[in-house]
């Protein structure tokens, strides 16, 4: 838990909370402010990518758009590990059990890294056939530029996995900062990277993958480095490398649900783009600038749905569900509000914003309707139907959540998709108003699930 000076226990009285709570109001800024920011760094990588290949041309941006899907798939099964683990520690720290948590540290970096391998290794092994299968027969210069596009961003999955973990368990001490400084640096080497190779090397496709792949090495390093500090609450040391089986389960009995419903959650959205893809470029790369736009309104739920596992697991592994009830109210009041200001400033700014695209009027008139349906019904209903479930998956209550998911991006998302993209003609438009159904669906259960209370019976201290 966040570890509290003479000063942080005078803000505490301040701040009117009885006794024994975990977390004041600073400590909840301390925390969420850097993960906000943090989030947003982190999809401005694929924004520039996007606007500067989009100076290449339509067929670049959407080799990159294609292949940036795929990328969220893999990544998403990393970043669900990397939360079994955060979900771990952080649940050994509300039992003050530190040794614990730094075992759990160590066995994470060793679960990721042998996955983010294995998913390497695959992805550069069966390149084509997996584009053929997701795309079918795509144009032939978009699936040349995919191709490269794919081939070097696969080599930055370890890396990236290892990151994540690592950005995961500093969260869990209550200490984002670290990784939004590190994010920092790897968004800066990025822009920098992007604008050296593509513009003054002429690079195109290649040089956007070179770039980000150069990034998340660094940013990798240097995480790692920094998490040897022994003064850190969770640290790794050699011996934290060891095999422990008891560790690893827990780990994935968390991670492996969150990354089947990650993993389909992201899947389906690769197909619903390769419904996009029936109806030409034009609608992939409408396609493309609208999933950078839309996703800047929803980042405070995103960063919020991370805090949720820090500050809820604390509360499960003290035992104390009062206080996660209590938390979680106010961290979803929260997260409305800031939720709703920023899609209404991407709303509002979208004529600027839609300038930065090097592309047709046709194009960027399509990706602004897409937003506008995103980001105008998120602001009522993203939060209930993403970052509640933060709290379900702090307290081990991980397979509901799964289910769940897995139903409705099947009814809702691709079933009802594919009636108003492809029967009824409506293309990419059908596709993201079944999308907001998909939210819904979501919603009815996941409410219905916090109020139940069942949540509160799946955490048995280890």
């Amino acid at each position: 838990m966040l570890q509290l000076s003479g000063s942080q226990t005078k803000e505490k009285k301040q701040a009117f909370l009885p006794p024994g709570y975990l977390f004041t109001n600073q400590d909840l800024k301390r925390l969420i402010g850097p993960l906000i920011v943090e989030q947003i760094l982190a999809v401005t990588v694929g924004m520039v990518d996007t606007v500067m290949v989009s100076s290449v041309g339509e067929a670049a941006t959407s080799g990159v758009s294609l292949v940036d899907m795929i990328n969220v798939l893999l990544i998403n099964i990393f970043a669900a590990v990397a939360t079994g683990g955060a979900v771990v520690a952080s649940q050994f720290l509300g039992q003050k059990n530190k040794r614990k948590a730094c075992d759990t540290a160590g066995q994470l970096l060793v679960v990721t890294g042998l996955i983010s391998v294995a998913v390497m290794v695959l992805a550069i092994l069966f390149r084509h056939g997996m584009l053929r299968l997701l795309y079918g027969d795509i144009e032939a210069d978009v699936m040349k530029n995919a191709l490269v596009y794919l081939v070097i961003s696969a080599v930055s999955y370890p890396f990236l996995a290892i990151y994540n973990s690592c950005a995961a368990l500093f969260r869990s001490m209550g200490n984002s900062k670290i990784s939004m400084q590190v994010s920092i640096v790897m968004n800066v080497m990025n822009i920098v990277g992007d604008a050296v190779l593509i513009f003054y090397f002429h690079m195109g496709v290649a040089g956007a993958a070179y770039a980000s792949l150069i990034s998340r090495v660094t940013a990798c390093v240097i995480l790692v480095c920094r998490l040897t500090n022994k003064k850190l609450a969770i640290h790794i040391e050699r011996h934290s490398f060891h095999w422990n089986g008891r560790l690893i389960q827990n780990i994935l009995n968390i991670g492996i649900p969150s990354g089947v419903e990650n993993s389909v959650f992201q899947l389906g959205r690769v197909l619903v783009v390769s419904m996009i893809a029936l109806f030409g470029t034009t609608q992939i790369a409408a396609n493309a600038v609208a999933n950078n736009l839309d996703g800047l309104g929803v980042l405070p739920g995103q960063a919020m749905s991370l805090a949720m596992i820090t500050v809820i697991g604390q509360c499960v592994g003290a035992s104390d569900y009062e206080q996660a009830e209590y938390y979680t109210k106010k961290m979803m009041k929260l997260t409305y509000l800031i939720n709703s200001l920023t899609c209404f400033a991407v709303i509002v700014t979208m004529p600027l914003t839609l300038k930065l695209y090097g592309l047709s009027t046709e194009t960027l008139t399509l990706a602004a309707i897409l937003v506008l349906i995103h980001n105008g019904c998120a602001i009522l209903l993203w939060p209930a139907a993403f970052t509640l479930t933060g709290v379900l998956r702090a307290a081990n209550d991980v397979c509901f959540p799964m289910c769940v998911s897995i139903g409705s991006m099947v009814i809702a998302r691709l079933g009802a998709g594919y009636i108003m993209a492809v029967i009824f003609g409506w293309g990419a438009i059908g596709i993201w108003i079944a999308m907001v159904l998909d939210w819904v669906v979501r919603i009815s259960f996941f409410v219905r699930r916090y109020f139940s209370g069942k949540w509160k019976t799946f955490y048995h201290e280890t």
